[in-house]
């Protein structure tokens, strides 16, 4: 047997996988600190830095080079750090696209369970959230839920929403339900792109309330309805030529999934259409990389998994909806949409 390596393979690939804990944990810690904030606009040396954080010049030195090295921050010639585009873009907080959301929902919320991983591959059950004490992971009572997840949510959100006005013409749709909508980060991009639509966000009480503020501030509390209500207990409102969801069915298993699109197809009107808007895993599981991640992930939050357009198009079927088409692009925890039309 030969010690020598494959000519044509090497560990490299393994180590920028390992690596990404490095590279997580500089962009939370840079985050939490507010840096890319304080730089927006300025320059900063590593000694103004330190002084700034209280904290000595070695470590100051080695997160800017770290947020240097990952394409976060810029060094010049005299060595003055400033933000790159994308950090001014995503990373300064009161931004319109401002990331940071997310992040902290990572870090805080999800990264201590992947200490856990383990228990929840041989337990088949969450380890983000109590399972003896919470009936799910969305409930009101979990601190980090209410002061921090319905913000990564908005953050991660945002810009998908984007390009799902990118992607489909709403111009004949008037009025839209958002079913699990809190933040109204999509009805809010969707209004802004099309002046015609008015959407309804339906949601939990406590998700409710949390998504007022957005709207009030986006100055849509004309034509954004806020409803509250349990999709698996409350009939959904009716009244809509359109019913949006996004990010919502991976979070349950194929019974849930069934009863939620049949809600749907309860509300809608004939020829009514049904969005879907998901991080879809290729049909034959192979891929793609972070739709395949998020799945796995769905294995310490909740009862669910990414699922594949197959699949939806076989359960949208039995709910009495034709699928229409289907529209890929590069979101943020959703890599394309679904179209279905009620029959």
């Amino acid at each position: 047997m030969t010690t020598e390596p494959h000519p044509s393979v090497t560990p490299v690939p393994l180590m920028e996988i390992t690596s990404g804990v490095y590279a997580f944990k500089a962009l939370a810690l840079a985050d939490e600190l507010g840096l890319f904030t304080w730089l927006s606009g300025r320059t900063a040396t590593i000694d103004e830095f330190a002084a700034w954080q209280g904290i000595a010049s070695r470590p100051a030195e080695l997160l800017l080079t770290a947020c240097a090295g990952i394409g976060l921050l810029e060094r010049d010639h005299s060595g003055h750090y400033s933000d790159t585009v994308l950090a001014e873009e995503y990373l300064v907080e009161g931004r319109p696209h401002y990331f940071g959301g997310w992040i902290k929902v990572v870090d805080r919320h999800e990264y201590p369970a992947y200490e856990h991983l383990a228990t929840s591959l041989r337990g088949n059950h969450p380890t983000s959230w109590d399972v003896e004490k919470q009936e799910s992971l969305f409930a009101p009572d979990d601190p980090v839920m209410v002061q921090t997840f319905w913000d990564g949510m908005y953050s991660l959100s945002r810009y998908t929403a984007t390009l799902l006005a990118d992607t489909v013409d709403f111009t004949s749709i008037t009025r839209m339900l958002d079913v699990g909508g809190g933040g109204a980060a999509f009805d809010i991009a969707l209004c802004q792109r099309f002046p015609a639509l008015r959407a309804t966000v339906f949601d939990l009480p406590f998700v409710c309330e949390l998504t007022e503020a957005p709207v009030v501030a986006a100055g849509l509390g004309d034509r954004i309805d806020i409803v509250s209500g349990d999709f698996f207990a409350d009939p959904l409102p009716v009244g809509h030529d359109a019913v949006l969801l996004s990010n919502i069915l991976h979070d349950w298993g194929e019974t849930e999934i069934g009863d939620i699109l049949c809600a749907c197809a309860k509300a809608l009107p004939a020829q009514g259409y049904l969005l879907i808007c998901e991080s879809f895993v290729a049909d034959d599981k192979t891929g793609p990389p972070l739709a395949a991640l998020m799945s796995l992930n769905m294995l310490i939050e909740t009862w669910g998994r990414n699922y594949t357009v197959a699949e939806y198009t076989g359960w949208l079927d039995t709910a009495g909806f034709d699928t229409v088409d289907t529209h890929a692009f590069n979101g943020l925890g959703a890599n394309g949409v679904l179209v279905a039309r009620k029959r």
